[in-house]
């Protein structure tokens, strides 16, 4: 005899199939998707997409902390250098996300139809690739600026963690990224899931570690001298543990599956390296000498 379950929202009561090797009693609950529609508002045929808006959020606020910190502490960077180190930051991580999204997780569909590395709207973001390329940018700006690599890299790594937070909201409204199959009474059931099954908003955790959890780790640990390279090293080992775990309650790329040993992802596997590289940073690091000043990530 089969089993249903009752999703309960604000508005009606719906009743869906439910899995019995899932699920270990007749009836919960579980949370209403929120009614957000992916477009935020129109202007004539131009769309506003609340990804691209979740972009420009992360951007302004990168810029306003980085400017607010830099002030605060007596940073060397100078407001016009500020900007020009965020923007070449950013446009590194906007197509370096793209360009590791198209290598690690879409690659017959790059080859199909190669401009679709523009829409950005449509989701498809690989943070592994916009780690990179914001790697890749820093370097750029640190080359052309004389400024010490490391020093910039610290400098920028609490806020990235800004742009993490509202990147995962983002997937969260466009109904992206969601997470696997689960009985617990927070569970969501996505519109745009074609099984129509309860399962974890792991955009919402990623949220949380990725971004609410490591900003704060991270601000607060910067907001003393450090040894160069050490807060960038702290950013690299916990978000590789925290997108690690999380990916434990991540459903896996569907075209991707498991790389290894039927339960290793292709996010838990290239956060590995991220891991043992952050580590290496934040432990080879000598302490600061007393004579040694605020560097930028101060």
């Amino acid at each position: 005899m089969k089993r249903f379950r009752i999703i309960k929202s604000l508005s009606q009561f719906r009743l869906t199939k439910r899995l019995p090797d899932r699920c270990h009693s007749s009836y919960s609950y579980v949370m209403p998707f929120p009614s957000i529609d992916p477009v935020a508002f129109a202007i004539g045929p131009l769309k506003v997409h609340w990804y691209g808006i979740a972009y420009l959020v992360g951007f302004l606020s990168a810029l306003g902390l980085a400017r607010y910190r830099s002030a605060k502490l007596a940073s060397r960077l100078k407001k016009n250098q500020i900007l020009d180190l965020i923007v070449y930051a950013s446009l590194g991580a906007i197509l370096g996300g793209r360009i590791g999204y198209s290598l690690f997780y879409g690659f017959d569909q790059f080859a199909s139809n190669p401009l679709g590395i523009f829409k950005l709207w449509e989701g498809g973001m690989s943070f592994h690739g916009g780690l990179v390329g914001c790697i890749l940018g820093t370097w750029l700006y640190a080359y052309r600026s004389h400024t010490k690599f490391l020093e910039l890299t610290d400098f920028l790594a609490p806020f990235a963690a800004v742009g993490l937070f509202v990147g995962r909201i983002a997937n969260f409204i466009n109904q992206e990224l969601w997470g696997r199959v689960t009985d617990v009474s927070w569970g969501v059931v996505f519109p745009n899931d074609p099984e129509a099954l309860t399962r974890h908003p792991s955009q919402l955790y990623e949220a949380a570690l990725e971004g609410i959890v490591l900003f704060i780790v991270l601000w607060v640990y910067s907001s003393k001298p450090r040894a160069i390279g050490t807060v960038s090293g702290l950013f690299l080992t916990l978000y590789g543990l925290f997108r690690f775990a999380v990916e434990f309650a991540r459903a896996p790329d569907s075209h991707i599956g498991f790389v290894l040993w039927n339960w290793l992802t292709m996010g838990q596997m290239l956060s590995i390296p991220l891991i043992l590289f952050g580590l290496y940073l934040w432990l080879r690091m000598p302490p600061p000498t007393e004579n040694s000043g605020p560097n930028p990530a101060s």
